[in-house]
């Protein structure tokens, strides 16, 4: 199935390099130019941001979902294709996963790990089986990948990573997916 809608999830601040707000325009510009729908946090703060500017300066649509608690913290974007107010972020993230036909996940923090292992266990528990595609922009994931092999081999886990997350380092590694 072609992918029409893609989940971003990814951090509100910028990081300490330029390399990871490089990727996200760059990603930015390759979902716009496959017409594929941004369906992301709904902020305009961070590579969050960033990519979604990128997305709507390359004519394509961004629909974000952003919790009411964080309308003042994130500063909601005002020049998205459409922006969905959420209860909560438990709501936030099932709807922007529930929209969407595959999802990838940039650098970010604490909340952006929160969602891709809340995403990584619905699709084992088969909620869904959607596609999640990390971007290790710089090796800002080795670390996790090497944890996540590790809980394989100590035996935490039913089946191999690979089986449910697919590994890129630069944006235009995901067109071979597109």
């Amino acid at each position: 199935m072609a992918i029409q809608s893609l989940a971003v999830f990814c951090g509100s601040k910028h990081g300490t390099t330029g390399l990871f707000t490089e990727h996200a325009i760059e990603l930015g510009k390759i979902i716009a130019e496959k017409n594929i729908r941004l369906i992301y946090g709904g902020g305009s703060a961070g590579i969050m941001g960033s990519i979604a500017d990128s997305v709507m300066l390359h004519g394509g649509k961004v629909t974000g979902y952003i919790p009411q608690l964080l309308l003042e913290w994130e500063v909601q974007h005002r020049g998205i294709t459409e922006l969905i107010i959420c209860d909560d972020m438990h709501e936030r993230k099932k709807k922007i996963y529930s929209v969407s036909d595959a999802a990838i996940v940039l650098p970010g923090g604490f909340g952006t790990l929160d969602e891709l292992f809340e995403i990584i266990t619905w699709n084992q528990l088969t909620i869904h089986d959607k596609e999640i595609y990390i971007l290790n922009s710089g090796g800002f994931y080795n670390h996790l990948i090497s944890h996540i092999k590790q809980m394989k081999e100590e035996q935490f886990l039913y089946e191999t990573a690979e089986k449910r997350i697919t590994i890129i380092d630069n944006p235009s590694s995901l067109l071979q997916y597109l």
